[in-house]
């Protein structure tokens, strides 16, 4: 039987995302021309295509791979990514972080192996060191609701038996350089990715090397496929790639394929950066030159000062939206660029010379049940996606976990990737849009000052 399939929708992504600006021009692969043959094709070039291009390496390293980027490597939304690779439970759909005992220490195990996997690809590929940093965390508390959330987190660490420190106000002031935190709680496993560059390092690694199996294409998005016998053909713009299995790395845009259909939840996340501080400034703001807090309140404010290539600077994310078309327009990104100038001025009143360089909107994939969209979909096609908004560590397993299960490897993470029930059906596209926005309006209220 032949299957045969036009994508609905390409990736579309909107802002110049500072994290892959500051690092100046990228390297360029080329666009996907003619007829190409290969044994694997993975589409989608952000962590989980990366990751599972990475896998096949290590596991086929005979075979010939094909990878396709729909736009450029480091512009999508893994450059857009805040860059906490975290090791403990972090489940943004609940009010807290943490889960049963027994599910969250699973999930520990499972995001460190990601980590390694980060820090080995890092070593191998001779990153530079701001690539991956393993500096850990700080759990921010702005308020005393904030405060109670980090207590209840920090109690469920204490039943695991993993490390955290309570931070007082002045100690936050000290590492950070702003008094607005009553308390934080560091967390000392977070590994830190400065993630467009981890992004692009990771492909100029797996492109480069002497007779690599790897061929990556960028500005090649794939518009239809189909399946004759045991190969696959998949069109892009100007080529036809013909594979034996293909790993579908693209999150959400599962559903341009026709997979998943009114089971994934499309948000998006906006964030800006500064320009880079002068020496003057790096003064009068004090603290660290790197740091990174995730907010109490899952619904705040993301905060990282970055030093590296490009300067020190500051990054600020708020503000949340639902949006099944998977796509914002540059006028939403203005206005909530406003939202995270009052969030920056608020934190950090001693720079008041420094401004807002860049902003983008980032584009999330969840499901209703905050489970993965995991497994064979069709015979040799595998989906890699729904990282239920934690794309660096989940994004890492699922291309790790979709070559795995397709080279038949029975992992623990295939085996946790496939203990999930499916994604529940959504209402209605109206009644969905409707309440998933009067929930997130709803939450980030609570939030209050954590934003």
């Amino acid at each position: 039987m032949t299957l045969k399939r036009q994508i609905t929708r390409l990736p579309r992504d909107t802002g110049v995302t500072g994290w892959n600006a500051i690092l100046g021009p990228a390297p360029s692969y080329p666009e996907a021309e003619g007829d190409i043959s290969a044994d694997w094709l993975v589409i989608g070039g952000g962590f989980a295509g990366l990751s599972a291009a990475k896998r096949l390496c290590e596991l086929r390293g005979g075979d010939r791979i094909v990878l396709l980027e729909a736009a450029r490597i480091g512009e999508g939304p893994a450059g857009r990514n805040s860059g906490f690779m975290i090791d403990l439970p972090h489940e943004l759909s609940g009010d807290g972080y943490a889960g049963s005992a027994e599910g969250d220490r699973l999930q520990i195990n499972l995001n460190r192996h990601a980590q390694n996997f980060a820090r080995s690809c890092a070593a191998e590929y001779e990153m530079p060191a701001e690539a991956v940093s393993p500096t850990g965390r700080i759990n921010g508390a702005v308020n005393a609701r904030g405060e109670a959330h980090n207590n209840a987190y920090a109690a469920q660490l204490d039943t695991l038996g993993e490390a955290h420190t309570k931070l007082s106000a002045s100690e936050m002031a000290e590492m950070t350089g702003t008094d607005t935190y009553r308390s934080g709680l560091f967390l000392p496993g977070a590994v830190m990715l400065q993630p467009a560059l981890y992004i692009r390092e990771m492909a100029a690694g797996l492109a480069s090397r002497e007779k690599s199996p790897v061929s990556i294409f960028e500005a090649s998005p794939a518009t239809g496929f189909s399946r004759e016998g045991e190969r696959w053909k998949v069109t892009t713009p100007k080529a036809t790639v013909t594979a034996g299995k293909i790993v579908m790395a693209v999150n959400g845009h599962a559903e341009s394929f026709g997979f998943f259909r009114q089971r994934l939840m499309h948000v998006f996340t906006y964030a800006s950066m500064t320009t880079a501080l002068n020496g003057e400034q790096q003064v009068r703001l004090g603290g660290l030159p790197a740091w990174g807090i995730t907010p109490a309140d899952p619904m705040g404010s993301t905060v990282r000062r970055h030093t590296g290539i490009g300067g020190s600077r500051i990054i600020i994310r708020n503000r949340w939206t639902f949006d099944p078309s998977m796509e914002v327009d540059a006028a939403r990104i203005s206005r909530f660029r406003r939202d995270h100038e009052k969030a920056f001025r608020r934190r950090f009143p001693m720079l008041a010379g420094v401004d807002l360089e860049y902003s983008w909107g980032g584009r999330l994939c969840l499901s209703r049940n905050s489970v993965p969209a995991f497994g064979e979909v069709e015979p040799g096609m595998f989906s890699a996606c729904c990282q239920n908004g934690l794309g660096t560590a989940k994004g890492t397993l699922a291309g790790i976990g979709a070559v795995e299960l397709a080279t038949r490897s029975n992992s623990p993470i295939v085996q946790d990737l496939l203990s999930y029930d499916a994604p529940v059906k959504l209402p209605p596209a109206p009644i969905a849009k409707l309440g998933a926005t009067l929930v997130l309006r709803w939450r980030e209220w609570r939030a209050g000052a954590e934003i």
